[in-house]
């Protein structure tokens, strides 16, 4: 299994990439929230040597192609080979109103996105005309002005996974992507019951070797060393369970334990903006399926009895920042690293 970090904002990427890679973990995850998830990569590429480096994940849609294809190509240069591109498709609701780019059939479209992804990759690879012409995205232009200098030869195949909660996403992932993010908002039946199933029948269906799509997890951590940390830890990973779990798309994962109706009644609370509402719903129960909580200790050993074994690449779920309080991060190096 291996071991990886998120990074947090641009300012402290550099430093925490490398503090990462110094305590031994083997690679570093943006996301795109608040931020945009590639440029704190650019920043981390030159202060590491080994650490991969990746996004889980970028929005796919809002972005073509090929700007995708560029950045992830530089990327790929900067870290000799370390660049891995994360995608995913947000929600409707996100896309309508955030993004502003229209909702169609977000499988399909993916599908299409990755293989004109590669595409464009292996006309750059072998100085070969562009001919891509898909279902959602057409690519045939590439004049020589506008192609970027070569990979070295052990960086020219850059690696691509994609987000998925549905059983139809991780499908396509086992079908098509080089592994699957699964979302923070997880259990272990879930994994058991809907993603491995679901990406075993991808990897059936495209003849892929089982392996061929790791599953890549972060894990909501609530830990302190005293009971008012505790306290005061599992209050925020209660708020942040109560957020995820009121979105519709996300039901499916309360369904492994039967907990749809909360789940509804979370979602008519957060229209209300009912935020502390929201927090109290959440059970001891669910945040025992949906979180590891304890002591240092405590915490150890239930990510090593809950994960050794299911998934293939872990990290917590909280950025990664050298200033602050490492327990939980200490803790996952503690249940699979013990000889480091």
């Amino acid at each position: 299994m291996r071991l990886d970090v998120r990074l947090g904002e641009i300012t402290g990427a550099a430093v925490a990439a490398q503090r990462a890679e110094a305590l031994g973990f083997d690679g570093a995850w943006t996301s795109e929230t608040g931020h945009d998830p590639f440029l704190p990569l650019a920043v981390a590429a030159p202060h590491t040597r080994a650490l991969s480096l990746g996004t889980s994940i970028a929005v796919a849609f809002p972005r073509n192609p090929l700007i995708t294809a560029h950045l992830a190509w530089d990327l790929q240069h900067m870290t000799g080979g370390r660049f891995i591109l994360g995608l995913g498709t947000q929600v409707k609701g996100h896309m309508q109103r955030r993004f502003g780019v229209p909702w169609d059939a977000p499988g399909p479209r993916l599908r299409d996105y990755i293989a004109a992804l590669r595409a464009i990759w292996t006309a750059w690879r072998d100085d070969a005309p562009l001919e891509y012409r898909g279902a959602f995205y057409t690519h045939t232009f590439m004049p020589t002005f506008f192609r970027p200098a070569p990979l070295p030869a052990a960086a020219v195949q850059i690696p691509v996974t994609v987000a998925g909660v549905q059983e139809h996403m991780c499908r396509l992932a086992g079908e098509v992507a080089d592994g699957l993010h699964v979302h923070p908002l997880h259990s272990v039946a879930y994994l058991r019951s809907v993603v491995q199933p679901a990406v075993a029948a991808g990897l059936y269906l495209a003849g892929r070797p089982a392996g061929a799509c790791p599953l890549i997890v972060s894990v909501l951590i609530a830990t302190g060393h005293g009971q008012t940390d505790l306290d005061a830890a599992i209050a925020a990973v209660r708020r942040q369970v109560a957020f995820y779990a009121s979105t519709p798309n996300y039901r499916i994962i309360l369904a492994c334990h039967g907990w749809e109706g909360i789940g509804a009644d979370l979602t008519r609370r957060s229209a209300r903006g009912d935020r502390d509402g929201m927090a109290a719903l959440v059970t001891d129960s669910m945040l025992e399926a949906f979180a590891v909580v304890g002591t240092p200790s405590e915490v150890t050993r239930t990510l090593r009895e809950r994960y050794a074994g299911v998934v293939d690449r872990i990290a917590v779920y909280a950025p990664f920042e050298p200033e602050a309080d490492l327990t939980p991060h200490r803790a996952l190096l503690e249940a699979f690293r013990l000889n480091r």
